[in-house]
């Protein structure tokens, strides 16, 4: 929930994001129409969510009992009982998801930028990886942690990654919903995002804000545990995209981050005990 040249100094990347960041596009686009466009982007993908999500925390606010009681399931069954129509729908939701990235990429040749200028490419694989991976394990701890203690605290709905039936597309599918949640996330509401921000004269602090708590409102049918979590993970991903100039280890890291997730609660819900299940 992006970026993706210099590769000798961390110093011509953050170089060129900013010089990337601060022009308005080649065509000579008006302010206006930026911001027109930057809404609309927003309105067929995460914004749309994010009211989505308010909407379900108030439901769940204004239901009888607690909300660790409740729980928020993000991949379940599109058709109990039957497999094969069951995977279409699964696999039909997950391209379907990325149609506002490929809108993203598409506005951003029209500008003569390309998704190279958010660092979303092929041209630092192991770079991204690896600084993705640590990130991931460094978030990914923290996360668990605090989703246990803002659920224990009755600030957060049961979440349950997956609740998919035991048949032999289970996990592929959760891994492709993974990497489904990374690429739209991180390239709409870091890369793409703070782009338009910046040509639109938005100060630093003020995108990262908005980055953030645009990530956190499309969490909140988790639960105020899932809002704040995901605010303070948007604070720290804005500020890597700036030290890194690319998206490409968020997406990375974020890919990891919810396929442990999602495989790991499928390997361990009902057999440890220290994992809520509903």
């Amino acid at each position: 929930m992006g970026t993706r040249w210099d590769q000798s100094t961390g110093g011509g990347v953050r170089a060129e994001a900013g010089r990337g960041a601060e022009s308005l596009p080649r065509e000579g686009v008006s302010p206006g129409i930026l911001r027109s466009e930057m809404l609309l982007v927003l309105a067929v993908s995460l914004g749309a969510s994010g009211v989505s999500a308010l909407i379900s925390f108030v439901g769940s606010l204004t239901k009888p009992g607690g909300l660790k009681d409740q729980a928020a399931t993000l991949n379940g069954s599109y058709a109990p009982g039957r497999p094969w129509l069951d995977l279409s729908w699964q696999l039909f939701g997950i391209a379907t998801s990325l149609v506002p990235v490929v809108l993203v990429a598409h506005l951003l040749v029209r500008e003569g930028a390309g998704v190279r200028s958010i660092g979303f490419d092929r041209a630092r694989p192991w770079f991204d990886l690896g600084r993705g991976a640590l990130v991931a394990a460094g978030i990914g701890s923290a996360g668990l942690a605090f989703y246990l203690v803002a659920r224990a605290s009755g600030f957060n709905l049961t979440v349950v990654p997956e609740a998919l039936p035991e048949v032999w597309w289970k996990y592929p599918v959760l891994i492709l919903s993974a990497i489904q949640n990374s690429v739209l996330e991180e390239v709409i509401v870091v890369g793409y995002l703070l782009r338009r921000l910046g040509q639109l004269g938005w100060t630093p602090m003020a995108a990262l804000v908005a980055s953030s708590v645009l990530r956190g409102s499309y969490h909140l049918y988790q639960g105020i545990g899932g809002f704040i979590g995901n605010l303070v993970m948007g604070v720290v991903f804005v500020l890597l995209y700036r030290r890194w100039g690319r998206v490409g280890p968020l997406v990375a890291a974020h890919a990891l981050l919810d396929i442990v997730a999602f495989v790991g609660y499928g390997l361990l819900a009902g057999k440890v005990g220290w994992l809520p299940t509903p």
